[in-house]
């Protein structure tokens, strides 16, 4: 059942704020370490339900004439041609199409920064691209010892051998297309050639999750651990804080393993280090817009088990991933829950037992959980559907929206002309067979209404699906989870 939890204009208000805070606090400039995504948080709006999926986005517009973005970016990613998985494009593609993004909100784009760089065909070719679009590319070079040889990288020789990205507004935001690009290190090094030049800088860090000010095992924190179990990252309490405090805050072990490095820059750049802990560099104030904390929990529940189930079937396709499905079984264990927590995979494997085929089950957002079968004529997820459209519509489940004589000569078309095994309907296949009823049939118009109610509704199959239909629910806004059964013909 999908409940409020946060309150996402308090967030974009209390946020902008709080930056602006860090801001002064160094003077007047601010490099501020953008983890995360910018644009389609997606994970963020399902664990904190009311968190729209660009509140970062539009936070930054209420800073917009304050603020200008530097992109980072990794020349071997460029040349390994590393790629978005969310996405499917390579990162310096998506530097262009953050830049365009990004411009075409208002938003300043000042630079791009090329770390750890070296002369290539590729890193050339990017250069050009860039320089044609009018967007200055800056080179960052790597550094031997790095991260723990301060005295070599906090000089000449280190930071100083890199570029200085030249800046003309109080807030740098500095973002990338994936983790890994050197924001930080960007960050530092900027600090570093502020410093040779008289100006005073400081540097922040804007990272949603973990969220430092509730409770370690709390299930918003685990349900980030199973979004970054392919990364090892782990949550902890942040010990630094706890020494200098007496105060208990959540972090993660990148942080608090890199933040002695951190320290020992700042001393030697500025003479001493501003921050006492890795959480004290945060600037992140979702834990303050929580205002339903059992609907949180419940959303991150379920967000867990289905980061399990991805990573089931995702094994199921290519059995590599055995210690991120372990790692999802223990945070499970952690947070208390089970697959039996998920009220749609309860419904659907008991209606797949009982007919012995592959059945799928939808929970609405008012908690009424609808099933759907496989038959002659539809998948188990058509079925699914447009059972759940006809109950939102108030509809009897007696009456037919799509008559049998528009269905049969779409199979026809499927197998006999289209070389296709299987004639059942695929959920995309369905809603225009609808669509077309619809223009004589007012329940099928009726239902084709409802489409729009089954935005953050929850969904599981005995099956993995097709990629149709799986991309069809995920663009409706429903929320999927498959057993890792592969079925060739579904």
């Amino acid at each position: 059942m999908y409940k409020i939890g946060f309150d996402n204009d308090k967030y974009k208000n209390m946020q902008s704020q709080r930056i602006r805070e860090r801001i002064s606090e160094f003077g007047g400039k601010l490099y501020l370490e953008f983890g995360g995504k910018l644009f389609d948080d997606f994970h963020a709006s399902r664990v904190l339900p009311g968190f729209q999926p660009d509140s970062k986005l539009q936070m930054l517009l209420q800073l917009k004439d304050e603020a200008e973005i530097v992109i980072v970016i990794s020349a071997e990613d460029i040349e390994k041609s590393k790629r978005r998985g969310d996405l499917g494009i390579t990162y310096d593609d998506d530097v262009v199409r953050l830049i365009g993004e990004f411009t075409e909100i208002g938003l300043m784009v000042g630079s791009v920064v090329l770390t750890k760089f070296s002369p290539s065909a590729k890193t050339r070719e990017f250069e050009e691209r860039l320089g044609a679009l009018g967007y200055p590319v800056y080179h960052h070079y790597k550094i031997d010892g790095y991260p723990s040889n301060i005295s070599k990288i906090v000089s000449d020789e280190g930071y100083g051998k890199n570029d200085y990205i030249k800046t003309s507004r109080e807030l740098v935001v500095v973002t990338a297309p994936g983790p890994g690009s050197g924001k930080m290190a960007t960050c530092l090094s900027q600090l570093y050639h502020e410093n040779q030049r008289g100006i005073k800088a400081g540097y922040a860090k804007f990272e949603t999750f973990p969220i430092w000010n509730i409770p370690l095992k709390h299930p918003v924190n685990i349900a980030y651990e199973a979004a970054t179990a392919d990364l090892n990252d782990v949550n902890m309490i942040d010990p630094w804080h706890l020494e200098a405090y007496g105060k208990t805050t959540v972090n993660y072990n990148r942080d608090v393993e890199i933040f002695p490095v951190l320290k020992a820059t700042f001393d030697k750049i500025y003479g001493e280090c501003p921050y006492k802990s890795p959480t004290d560099m945060g600037v992140n104030m979702a834990g303050n817009c929580i205002i339903d904390d059992n609907a949180c929990r419940e959303a991150s529940k379920q967000e867990i088990i289905r980061r399990y189930f991805t990573s089931l079937c995702a094994n199921a396709k290519l059995p590599t991933n055995n210690n991120e499905v372990y790692k999802i079984e223990l945070l499970m264990n952690q947070a208390g829950i089970s697959v039996t927590d998920r009220a749609c995979t309860v419904a659907a494997r008991v209606l797949a037992e009982t007919t012995g085929a592959p059945a799928a089950a939808i929970e609405l957002n008012d908690g009424t959980v609808i099933t759907g079968k496989t038959s002659e004529l539809l998948g188990c997820s058509s079925a699914m559907l447009l059972n759940a459209l006809k109950h939102l519509a108030g509809i009897d489940d007696e009456i037919l929206l799509i008559l049998p004589e528009v269905i049969k000569p779409v199979q026809k078309l499927k197998v006999s002309y289209l070389g296709g095994h299987n004639p059942r309907l695929h959920t995309d296949e369905t809603l225009l067979a609808l669509s077309i009823s619809a223009s004589t049939n007012e329940y099928a118009a009726a239902a084709l209404a409802q489409l729009k109610n089954l935005r953050n509704t929850e969904f599981h199959s005995t099956v993995m699906l097709a990629q149709v239909d799986e991309s069809l629910l995920k663009r409706l806004g429903v929320r999927v989870t498959c057993d890792p059964i592969i079925k060739k013909q579904q």
